[in-house]
């Protein structure tokens, strides 16, 4: 069965009108329609796929190659029976993800082991990703009592690859200081120094404050003026305040952070090392993967009478004749409904419109392994600074390896996440494929003698399939209808939590985002960490 002829098997949607349609269960439209529901709207939440989440869903291993290996879909729509009152515009939906280059090992046995346990895969697509413990995704997670819905287990560590060392420790609390076996009396001491006078400058004595002047310089001149060495400061810069440009080449650098931001994104880390004592790190990751965090804002909404509708395609938008506004939509099972609103996926354009403003791009990679990348360690961060894969190398890569024990792989299996920022696909690929051989024994197709190592050679975790893909960085709006933010290249989601509740603002400029609730189902303790379930 075709997905035209599948949607139009659907019995008709009733009602038909709604304050608002969202077209799309990525993390952003479920955010906006558990808010919504929340303070008594309407909405109808549609999403073309057989699985919630869109570009932040988590598929099986079958899943996720067959969605980034199939062409763009052109449905059209049934017969409709709704008059000729408005004017019919066909919507375009443009792929985000491109390029996909997909590897696998050609072991018959690994290849049958990878066939059979696809269902025990949930790979995200939008990766790496992991939440801070003390960042606005958490404090919203336990605002709109999505929180009940989620469980997580805390990220081991915290690495840095350095080109003449590989894998280092980052030193982010005054235990881990001590016991890094790889810093120096002088850097530990160096480092201990610096996060105090952080500390002071957070305090409130005003005697300990870093002065205005050094608070609007770029962080990287403030971390010079303090004579750190400079593995230290590229820890702070790409590690802990997870900055994405090269900080110390004029000629390249973008977005040069200020020592003010440099510090409050020290905080924040700081402030989530420890916080939960099943999760000793800076980070946290939900079990089942990061598609789990989408869905538990739509199971909030669906509590609240928003109505879910998954493999159904909209095609068009319904404008008014005279006034050219938006009025309703067009499914592909030919049936129209009306809204006040309307939110799409970031994947949607309306023709004839600049609707989509391109903003870059960000390579994505993940790779399954048999083994850790580093002995006795299941989950952890990597970071590769800038410069430290090759020279001309300007932007960070990040890394995120998880385990069996988070339910994303089968027992004996770990997945890797990368991603960079990038303005072309080939520039983003070169660097992944840099990142992955720094770290790991990457098979080529047709020929498995490439995992083969010599005995005198560290060994590598051993890829026994990977995938390439790059995705469009994009944002738009509307008037009545509105499109949400693309995944960006954070580890975290904090900006994409902003972007989403400055989106429901601009709709529903009167109302509370995620109003406190007294009624028993809903109840909340805000400043109760034990709202966040975590699994030892």
């Amino acid at each position: 069965m075709s997905e035209a002829e599948e949607s139009s098997s659907y019995p008709p949607i009733d009602p038909v009108s709604f304050d608002l349609i969202i077209v799309g269960t990525g993390l952003s439209e479920s955010i906006i329609a558990a808010a919504a529901s929340a303070v008594g709207k309407t909405i109808l939440h549609l999403d073309p796929n057989s699985f919630y989440g869109s570009h932040f869903a988590s598929l099986s291993l079958e899943e996720i190659t067959s969605y980034l290996n199939s062409p763009p879909k052109s449905i059209t729509a049934a017969a409709s029976s709704s008059d000729s009152d408005y004017a019919v515009i066909n919507l375009i939906q443009q792929p985000l993800l491109s390029d996909a280059e997909l590897i696998s090992c050609d072991s018959v046995d690994e290849s049958t082991f990878l066939l059979e346990n696809s269902r025990k895969f949930n790979l995200d697509l939008g990766g790496p990703r992991a939440l801070f413990s003390a960042d606005k995704t958490i404090d919203l997670l336990l605002k709109s009592g999505a929180a009940q819905y989620l469980e997580f287990k805390g990220i081991d560590t915290s690495l840095v690859y350095n080109a003449n060392e590989g894998l280092v420790n980052v030193p982010d609390s005054r235990g881990a200081i001590f016991r890094d076996k790889k810093l120096s009396l002088k850097e530990k001491n160096q480092l201990m120094k610096f996060f105090k006078l952080v500390q002071q400058h957070l305090g409130d004595n005003e005697d300990g404050k870093i002065s205005e002047e050094d608070m609007e310089s770029p962080f990287v001149s403030f971390l010079e003026k303090t004579g750190l060495p400079p593995k230290i400061k590229a820890i702070l810069l790409y590690a802990i305040a997870m900055v994405d440009f090269d900080q110390e080449n004029g000629e390249v650098s973008k977005d040069l952070l200020t020592t003010k931001d440099g510090i409050d994104r020290l905080a924040q880390y700081s402030s989530s090392v420890g916080r939960f004592p099943s999760a000793p790190g800076a980070l946290i990751y939900p079990i089942y993967g990061e598609g789990e965090l989408p869905q538990a804002f739509c199971r909030r909404a669906a509590v609240k009478g928003c109505i879910y509708v998954l493999r159904m395609p909209v095609i068009s938008l319904l404008m008014d004749k005279v006034t050219e506004s938006y009025k309703g939509v067009r499914l592909a099972s030919g049936q129209d409904l009306y809204s006040h609103q309307l939110i799409l996926d970031p994947s949607f354009t309306i023709p004839s419109t600049q609707s989509l403003s391109p903003k870059g791009m960000v390579a994505r990679g993940i790779c399954i392994t048999r083994s850790s990348i580093k002995p006795d360690v299941s989950n952890c961060s990597v970071v590769y600074p800038p410069r430290s894969l090759y020279p001309d190398q300007v932007t960070s890569v990040r890394a995120l390896q998880i385990g069996s024990n988070l339910a994303v792989c089968p027992a004996g299996t770990f997945v890797l996440y990368f991603s960079t920022l990038c303005n072309d696909a080939d520039e983003g690929k070169k660097l992944l494929k840099a990142s992955m051989k720094a770290l790991l024994s990457l098979p080529v197709s047709g020929n498995t003698e490439i995992i083969l190592q010599s005995d005198s050679e560290d060994k590598k975790a051993v890829v026994l399939w990977s995938v390439i893909y790059v995705q469009k960085l994009t944002m738009s709006k509307f008037e009545a209808i509105s499109s949400t933010p693309t995944p960006d290249g954070n580890l975290n989601y904090n900006d994409l939590v902003d972007a989403t509740e400055k989106l429901f603002n601009q709709m529903y400029p009167d109302e509370e985002f995620f109003p406190k609730t007294t009624s028993p189902e809903d109840s909340t303790d805000d400043d109760d960490d034990n709202g966040i379930i975590m699994e030892n």
